[in-house]
């Protein structure tokens, strides 16, 4: 009521109404929502000369979602197992999630940016929405946060008992990605233990480009495997400092491998052109020869090992290859 009677007397009641549509309450710093719409591309800069944007409030936003969330699953599904609680928490605030969320409740359409939504920049209002629960914690506090989960998002758009069903390969995710970037991972089995209740847990550690990453524990080979993926997945997004050092090793592997895929044509015209060599003289009588031919005779008795061929084949090719550079 204090906050109505506030807005009676501003002038400027349109973003005020706005805001109150979509989060349920009047804000009582609207420049902090405002800032949580203002995308990177289009950052400000404040009277101290600092860029202004998003996020910073998306970072916040980011950790009090996570908390809000985890709060809310582990009231819904009393009696659930920490793997259960995880996976349900990580489908609701996957990036898919929120942007799909975000669009919903019209944040889309009040976020201020300087590019247009695109494959490099697809999770903006996802991002957005993050800030937004940043600014509402700034605003308001944490029990804010949690009733605009609750009543504005979850209730109206979120079926929990039906997210919590929902399979999300997060296994599948993660080597979309790499093959796409075109890293080098594996899924490897780092050990086996048993839980208090005497029941068999798995451990499965992933690797990138030779790289630990993420990994995970379950019940079983495949759960420990989703569970090592969406680490990994948290990491790629959180960790830049990972992200530095994949590509490093990456960029370290393709330079190495350089010299061998230049030399593979050469490799080739020399094997075949020995091939045809060796087949010619089969074709060609001996003219020492003058008895008839022995049919246990074979050809690579005659004419050497196919192996020996080919190895010196690839030793005549690199080693020319090497002497041109």
């Amino acid at each position: 009521m204090t906050d109505r009677i506030r807005l009676l007397f501003r002038k400027d009641k349109e973003p005020y109404l706005c805001f109150y549509k979509m989060l349920g309450f009047y804000p009582r710093n609207i420049e902090v929502y405002q800032q949580a719409l203002l995308h990177k591309s289009s950052s400000v800069k404040s009277d101290k000369g600092r860029l202004i944007n998003n996020e910073r409030l998306e970072f916040l936003g980011d950790a009090i979602l996570d908390a809000v969330v985890a709060d809310i699953v582990y009231k819904r599904f009393e009696g659930k197992r920490e793997g259960f609680l995880t996976n349900t928490r990580s489908k609701i605030v996957q990036r898919d999630t929120l942007n799909r969320v975000a669009v919903q409740i019209g944040l889309d359409k009040l976020i201020k940016s300087a590019t247009r939504q695109s494959s490099h920049n697809s999770y903006l209002c996802g991002n957005a929405f993050e800030a937004l629960v940043g600014a509402i914690y700034l605003d308001r506090g944490y029990e804010a946060c949690m009733k605009f989960m609750e009543e504005r998002i979850i209730a109206p758009y979120l079926n929990l008992e039906k997210v919590s069903r929902k399979e999300v390969n997060f296994k599948s995710k993660l080597i979309e990605w790499s093959q796409k970037n075109k890293f080098q991972i594996t899924f490897e089995l780092a050990g086996q233990s048993v839980d208090e209740e005497q029941n068999l847990v798995f451990t499965t550690q992933v690797m990138v480009e030779s790289l630990k990453a993420g990994s995970g524990k379950g019940y079983s080979k495949k759960e420990s495997q989703q569970e090592a993926a969406r680490e990994t997945l948290q990491l790629i997004k959180n960790d830049p400092k990972f992200i530095d050092a994949i590509f490093a090793v990456k960029a370290e592997r393709e330079q190495l491998a350089e010299p061998v895929q230049e030399a593979q044509p050469a490799v080739a015209a020399v094997l075949t052109a020995t091939l045809q060599e060796v087949k010619q003289q089969e074709l060609k009588p001996d003219a020492d020869e003058t008895h008839e031919a022995d049919p246990d005779d074979e050809p690579m008795q005659r004419y050497g090992d196919m192996e020996r061929i080919i190895a010196e084949a690839e030793e005549a090719a690199f080693s020319r290859h090497a002497a041109q550079e």
